[in-house]
């Protein structure tokens, strides 16, 4: 029998974990591969986790599968896999699955926890019964649509398998068709005993980012100990804006818009700010608040006007009135915040209704107005019914301006703090009790400081069953997203116009698009646009759920639970249920309320098993279990959608061009100087420059494309007469270690020993003297030292070829070869001409297929002359014997 019911959990930056807490019998379970890969398209973000498992016990046993993923993440995609049958979870509304989760329960099955964890997290759980020697595989994808905050997009992701892992990859893959502007990765893994496994590579619309440690770096890491990583990467990026209308995309009958304009002066604002000062509050939070203010304080404008309230069951006003941010002024409210301290009851009524009042009795033309309510529990004092204090601030607000909602920890009534906001055109946002609650606080602030734009009115011609197309505020560094359906598929083009109002005038923006571009993106993301429009009017339906009345409110969750059931998206409306292999057991999978456990009490039969709870911000973990000695198991291994972002080389094949005689200033190939001998190209990263170099090698050669004198290693290749790429790869380490590569099999001798595997085999590993041979899919990857290569074997047709990736090389060490270089400088002098290495190179600005990466996406590079950057000719990168 096996633990049933699960439930799920989702996170608020583009984040993923999977792992487990201390094993005591690392032997009995081994997690082989552990994938994460996160392909983002035009902000809209699909993650796979996929976690292989091996049993390695004569006996059966439990093995768990945890991961914790994004509070706004929806989870699309669950499947086992034993034996080569894939057992699927399948969404339903919650009511058909609850019949069989009471079924699982009445049979004494234990019921999966599911519960929020930390500030932006939620936990997706389940179990299955391993056999003997036998391997699981789990495989769990999930959506959302990252958020611009502060002018950048954030992913999160963060590892924990508690186990160092062989076949260990983390992939993000980023498409946006604007360009990037920046990209930055950060996090607890991004030290400098890891900084050699993480790989960024940009180029144009595109962004890659790898993590790939060896084992011997699991274990290096700042919180890393021999139970293998612990941490996170958080990849920080925005796009390019040239375009003031901004960014739309047309597919499949759908459309996005993202509209960011810059180069806008920011509109004066008056905010007042509401401080619950009750009993409650004693302590750190008090004092957490008024560190937070005298922050905030200090960062207003010249032209801002503000006021203070606080409260407890009675209402103190700093001043009656706003008053303007001259230092004067801030220095005596900064004097009052420091003499805030905690007392009394909770009138959160009278509080809200005077910070309105401040705005009625002192109209500010020309300025946006924003109330901002701090508060850590219920109404005590005064009026304490909730749905006379959200009527009584609805009918004083009258959508004239926005409330946010800053609810301080978990007693605080956070339901009642959402209604009033969304009520009211605002947010709610829930400030956990840290250390560093007062930047959270200063945090959310910075968010809604700098308002734009106010009364914004998005209209389309030619389409239906739009989004929200309407806001009172758009504030700097944000981003506003409308997405809609084309009502006539014939029609070749969508008009936009975006009216509102900026610092005192009336602005308009119009474009038009044609419905015939094609989007650059993999086939298996092609309806990405309209899996963005599902998710956010899913998202946007949910928050009228909580608003409305009588049949409207039923007619919203109607249309919600229909969405949610055709895109199989895990909602508040829907569960996910999981039929196990033993026995048809079932778990339901249940997306939780912010900030709440399941509703459900867990029945389990082994009292024993206690879960770990209370995690803490940087806890972002997940760990399979083993029933007995309860080993843990956590991971995910993730099922690459084609886009790897490794370093060092991008190959491709061109028709070849003449070189030109390098004197000072080296000439690139043109596209007149076309011959009949072919060549494979290679890209090379450049340092501080979003546009990568590329060179052409002419084929057929064999050519030395990686050597490490000093290790004793070396790899070779055989180009294919006037093809593509390569027939034969081979890697020498020291004088007995030997692995010869080709389109149909790969052996790996030792000197005493032979292995052979064959391409499409089931993924294989072998690990011997400091190697690792790891076969998966159309990939040979190979780690000797602190060099990792990966062999990609690719299929066109018929068609059929080798290309040699680096994914890492030693730090500090010269290597040799065509793929010696990690990076390069470079700088543009004028139009087309470079100076690297103090040369003046002519280069060209050419489009190619990179076969580095399965998918073979098209990148485009400065074509420049191979000597200009190998500083050699090709004879000193040839050898005779393979």
């Amino acid at each position: 029998m096996t633990r049933p019911a699960l439930r799920l959990i989702l996170l608020g930056f583009f984040l993923i974990s999977a792992s487990s807490a201390p094993v005591k019998k690392t032997q009995d379970v081994n997690i082989y591969s552990f994938y994460i890969n996160s392909t983002v398209t035009s902000r809209y973000a699909t993650t796979i986790i996929t976690s292989r498992v091996a049993n390695r016990l004569n006996e059966s046993q439990e093995i768990f599968f945890e991961v914790k993923i994004p509070k706004n993440a929806f989870i699309s995609k669950f499947r086992m896999t034993i034996d080569g049958k894939s057992y699927d979870g399948v969404v339903k509304e919650k009511a058909d699955a609850q019949q069989q989760y009471s079924q699982a329960v009445s049979q004494g099955q234990s019921a999966g926890l599911i519960k929020s964890v930390g500030r932006t997290l939620e936990e997706f759980k389940t179990s299955v019964n391993v056999a003997a020697l036998s391997k699981v595989t789990f495989e769990l994808t999930y959506e959302e649509l990252l958020t611009r905050r502060l002018g950048k997009y954030e992913l999160l992701i963060n590892a924990q398998p508690m186990q160092t892992v062989a076949d260990f990859k983390i992939d993000v893959h980023i498409h946006e068709k604007p360009g990037i502007s920046f990209l930055e990765v950060t996090g607890g893994l991004s030290t400098n005993d890891l900084a050699n496994a993480i790989k960024t590579t940009r180029a144009d619309s595109d962004a890659w980012v790898t993590f790939y440690p060896t084992r011997e770096q699991q274990t290096k890491c700042k919180d890393c100990d021999k139970n293998g990583l612990k941490g996170d990467l958080l990849i920080s990026y925005d796009v390019e804006r040239q375009n003031p209308n901004g960014e739309m995309k047309v597919s499949n009958g759908y459309f996005v818009h993202n509209f960011a304009p810059l180069d806008l002066q920011s509109i004066p604002k008056n905010v007042v700010f509401i401080i619950d000062r009750s009993g409650s509050m004693h302590g750190k939070k008090i004092k957490q608040t008024r560190l937070a203010l005298l922050k905030i304080l200090s960062d207003l404008s010249e032209d801002d006007h503000f006021g203070l309230i606080t409260f407890d069951s009675q209402v103190d006003l700093w001043k009656r009135e706003l008053l303007k941010a001259t230092k004067a002024n801030l220095d005596d409210a900064k004097s009052f915040v420091k003499k805030i301290t905690d007392r009394g009851s909770t009138d959160i009524n009278a509080a809200v209704l005077e910070g309105v009042n401040m705005f009625k009795r002192q109209p500010q033309a020309g300025s946006a107005s924003i109330l901002i309510l701090l508060t850590d529990g219920d109404p005590t004092s005064g009026e304490t019914n909730t749905e006379r204090i959200m009527s009584n601030v609805r009918k004083a607000i009258g959508s004239k301006f926005p409330l946010y909602c800053l609810g301080f920890g978990y007693d605080v009534n956070f339901d009642f703090l959402t209604k009033m906001s969304l009520e009211n055109n605002g947010v709610a946002r829930r400030i956990y009790e840290d250390s560093d609650a007062d930047l959270q606080l200063q945090g959310f602030y910075d968010e809604v400081a700098v308002p734009l734009l106010t009364d914004i009115q998005l209209n389309y011609i030619g389409v239906s069953n739009l989004t929200q197309n309407n806001f009172a505020l758009y504030f700097n560094g944000s981003e506003i997203v409308v997405s809609g359906q084309i009502t006539d598929n014939n029609v070749e083009s969508i008009s936009t116009e975006v009216i509102a109002i900026s610092k005192g005038s009336k602005v308009t923006y119009q474009n038009t698009v044609t419905t015939k571009d094609v989007i650059d993106v993999p086939s298996e993301h092609e309806d990405f646009v309209e899996r963005l429009w599902a998710y956010l009017t899913v998202k946007q339906l949910l928050d009228k759920h909580v608003l409305l009345e009588g049949p409207e409110k039923e007619a919203v969750k109607n249309e919600a639970l229909k969405l949610s059931l055709k895109y199989q998206f895990v909602t508040s409306l829907t569960s996910m249920v999981v039929t196990k292999p033993q026995e048809g057991d079932v778990e339901v999978a249940d997306k939780p309320k912010e900030g709440k456990e399941s509703h459900r009490p867990p029945v389990s039969r082994y009292p024993s098993f206690t879960p770990r709870t209370g995690y803490g911000p940087s806890d972002y973990a997940s760990r399979p279990r083993v029933r007995g000695s309860r080993p843990s198991v956590r991971g995910s291994r993730l099922r690459v959608p084609d886009f790897y972002g490794r370093s060092g080389y991008y190959a491709f094949d061109t028709p070849n061009r003449a070189p030109t005689h390098v004197t000072r200033t080296l000439v690139a190939p043109t596209q007149s100087a076309v011959l009949a001998v072919r060549n494979n190209r290679f890209l090379l990263p450049a340092d501080g420059q979003t546009k990568p170099l590329c060179f052409d090698v002419p084929i057929p050669h064999k050519l030395k494309l990686l050597q490490d004198s000093a290790l004793g290693f070396s790899m070779n290749g055989k180009s294919r007469g006037s093809k593509t790429g390569f027939q034969q790869i081979i890697i020498h380490y020291k004088t007995n270690h030997h692995l010869t590569i080709n389109t149909s099999s790969i052996n790996y001798n030792d000197g005493q020993n032979n292995v052979q595997y064959l391409w499409g085999q089931e993924p294989s590993q072998h690990e011997q003297e400091g190697i690792i041979l790891i076969l998966r899919d159309n990939e040979m990857d190979v780690t000797i030292g602190s060099i990792r290569v990966v062999i990609v074997l690719h299929k066109k047709r018929k068609d059929v070829f080798l290309w040699p990736a680096v994914w890492q090389q030693p730090k500090n060490v010269t290597l040799s070869g065509i793929l010696g270089k990690d990076k390069i400088s470079y700088e543009e002098i004028q139009g087309s001409t470079l100076k690297i290495m103090d040369n003046d190179v002519k280069a060209s600005w050419d489009e190619m297929t990179d076969y580095r990466f399965p998918s073979a996406p098209v990148v485009r590079c400065w074509l420049v002359p191979f000597q200009a950057v190998m500083n050699g000719e090709i004879s000193d990168f040839t050898v005779t014997q393979m």
